[in-house]
């Protein structure tokens, strides 16, 4: 099964308009300071608790990368979570190891969570699966992958965890208007994400509603917003290729690797290829090289998702996310050692992808 190139144009447009516009939503959010004010009120919710701190972090991540995708928590929320950690006297490796984990395993939820998940709609589609049957079929699996991560994050971090603070002052004056319309926005996006509506078609106008509010309340901050024109680009060129690739005889040689079946066995098989593959050359070709494989199953669609997105946090290059936040951490003059990035993000994976893919047998 392969696409001709109308139908592949007609697939990935809306992708890539929802891409383009929720990045401006996101960037507006945080120009407006909504990111900043937020982690500074759970410094101030925690009461001196680094750990309770850690965990209202941890909502907050879950939270903006299921409602505006896994990208905007690895460039946005991990400076913030760098700076408050570093503001209470806290190690902050932790809080930025979490953004990065929950950037991609908290990423199963939502269509637009993840680019990965707004692919795998025309599938689902074609299988009777609608937005909230794809809701429904990962609702255990995301928030089994979601608990799992908190846990080994818990586990490897909890001495640092520990120790208490002095209460920060609050956060730098924003403008208030602007970061109220831009957190109304947000609320606003969420149901109109869970109950089926076409992502561009919500975050086009969400956009749009920023851009005016901007314009009216601060211009100068219009000159800041920063557009992924070359992710953008580089997607493109990666569904010609991989089509390409697909026609060419890649079809049938990941047909005899993937297998068929959809017991336990058969969707950890697929699971497990998803991580493979995505840490091999990164999440996004790899899912769409493994997608035809798969495509003949809900189950096994939804176990290559959980590979694809949970999976992809052993390697720097494994998902476009893990790009952005090492990109940030470096800015933020945070040291990465790449050998434990791989080694605890092998750990993570492993137990996340086994958990996730186990509930997903579970319930299906």
């Amino acid at each position: 099964m392969h696409l001709d190139l109308t139908l592949l144009v007609e697939r990935v447009a809306p992708i890539l308009v929802f891409l383009v516009a929720i990045t401006l939503v996101a960037e507006i959010c945080d120009l407006a300071g909504l990111f900043d004010v937020m982690a500074h009120h759970a410094a101030r919710t925690a009461k001196g608790r680094v750990l309770v701190l850690w965990l209202l972090i941890v909502g907050l991540a879950v939270v903006c990368t299921v409602v505006l995708s896994l990208d905007t928590t690895a460039v946005l929320l991990t400076p913030v979570a760098i700076t408050v950690a570093r503001q209470v006297g806290a190690p902050p490796l932790p809080f930025a190891m979490t953004t990065l984990w929950l950037a991609n395993t908290a990423s199963l939820l939502l269509p637009v969570s993840n680019l990965t998940n707004l692919l795998s709609l025309h599938p689902f589609a074609e299988l009777g699966v609608g937005t909230l049957g794809y809701i429904r079929l990962m609702a255990v699996p995301a928030v089994v992958a979601i608990v799992a991560t908190v846990v080994v994050l818990w586990l490897l971090h909890r001495r640092d965890l520990g120790s208490t603070y002095d209460t920060p002052p609050p956060a730098e004056p924003h403008d208030r208007v602007l970061m109220q319309i831009a957190g109304g926005v947000c609320v606003l996006l969420a149901p109109a994400f869970v109950v089926g509506v076409q992502p561009a078609l919500a975050s086009v106008p969400a956009a749009g509603i920023l851009l005016a509010a901007t314009y009216w309340r601060a211009p100068e901050l219009l000159r800041r917003i920063k557009m992924p024109w070359l992710t953008v680009m580089g997607i493109c060129i990666l569904f010609l290729v991989i089509d390409a690739a697909l026609r060419l005889g890649l079809e049938a040689w990941l047909r005899t690797v993937v297998g068929h079946g959809s017991d336990t066995a058969d969707l950890f098989r697929v699971s497990g290829l998803g991580v493979l593959s995505s840490n091999a050359i990164n999440n996004l070709p790899a899912y769409l090289a493994l997608e035809p494989t798969v495509a003949d199953s809900p189950a096994r669609l939804a176990a290559l998702l959980i590979g694809v997105n949970a999976g992809p946090i052993i390697t720097m290059w494994g998902s476009v996310a893990t790009l952005l936040w090492a990109s940030r951490c470096r800015s933020a003059d945070l040291s990465v050692d790449v050998g434990r990035i791989a080694r605890t993000g092998a750990l993570c994976a492993v137990t996340v992808v086994a958990a996730a893919t186990l509930a997903l047998a579970a319930t299906t």
